[in-house]
């Protein structure tokens, strides 16, 4: 399997993940041509996409859909109210209906080689999921914009080999910055965003010998930078309860407006 974050941050998101037969992508938050940039790093094109994967209909998640859809023509998978929400989103323009594929939290399904499994995430959104993708004896997660984690979360985060995983703010820029109270607790509040410590709390739940590579995603463009994110994550990992230092993994923050370093596993 590979892996490549095209883009993650609060501006826009869109990550591949494929195998030699089948390729998706997980949300489409950025423009057909940062994509397309992006997946050529990798050796392949958007017509080498087969399924499109949302996880819930904010902007950033979503607004290069349209164009997308219109481009390649390929199955958009999302839940119901997911779908229903994208559906009211006049800015993306005409989409085919017969495109979108309704699918069901803790309900595998398969697209060519990889089985998916969304599973349900605690955000301000319609009915977001989070996404593990499984293909043979591999398997990596994409999980971002979640207030907080629970038990389910950290089940479902169980011996994967690739994790892209929210850093999205540190509380203290949050709270000393620009944003409006009420925005401030959006953020803060358990359908919000993951901060760094909890981010490296979380990690320390599913760490183990042989994972391979950790990205930290979804930074927010003003409560926090690459440096603060990874070292606040290798911090909580260092010092946490669990038998692992930080240097023990590959842990980078993928890139705001561009790819990161792929892997493949």
């Amino acid at each position: 399997m590979d892996l490549c974050s095209l883009a993650s941050g609060s501006s826009g998101n869109c990550i591949y993940i494929g195998t030699d037969q089948t390729s998706v992508l997980i949300d489409v938050g950025v423009s057909a041509k940062l994509a397309q940039a992006g997946l050529n790093g990798i050796d392949r094109t958007l017509q080498d996409i087969d399924g499109i994967l949302i996880t819930h209909e904010h902007s950033d998640h979503i607004r290069g859909i349209g164009v997308m859809a219109r481009k390649i023509g390929v199955p958009i998978y999302a839940t119901k109210g997911t779908l229903e929400a994208v559906k009211r989103c006049t800015s993306l323009g005409a989409i085919d209906a017969g495109l979108y594929r309704e699918i069901r939290a803790d309900e595998p399904f398969q697209i060519g080689d990889m089985e998916i499994l969304p599973f349900a995430t605690s955000h301000d959104a319609a009915q977001p999921v989070a996404y593990r993708v499984n293909a043979g004896n591999r398997s990596a997660a994409v999980v971002t914009d979640l207030g907080i984690y629970t038990e389910d979360t950290v089940a479902h985060l169980q011996g994967l080999d690739v994790v892209l995983l929210e850093a999205n703010h540190d509380v203290r820029m949050l709270q000393a910055g620009s944003y409006p109270y009420y925005l401030q607790q959006r953020i803060l509040s358990d359908r919000g965003h993951l901060s760094n410590e909890n981010a490296g709390r979380l990690l320390c739940r599913i760490l183990h010998d042989d994972m391979k590579c950790i990205y930290l995603g979804h930074l927010s463009l003003e409560n926090n930078y690459e440096e603060l994110a990874y070292e606040t994550v290798r911090a909580e990992v260092t010092l946490g309860e669990n038998p692992y230092h930080a240097d023990d993994f590959r842990i980078e923050v993928a890139k705001r407006d561009m790819a990161s370093s792929p892997v493949s596993f």
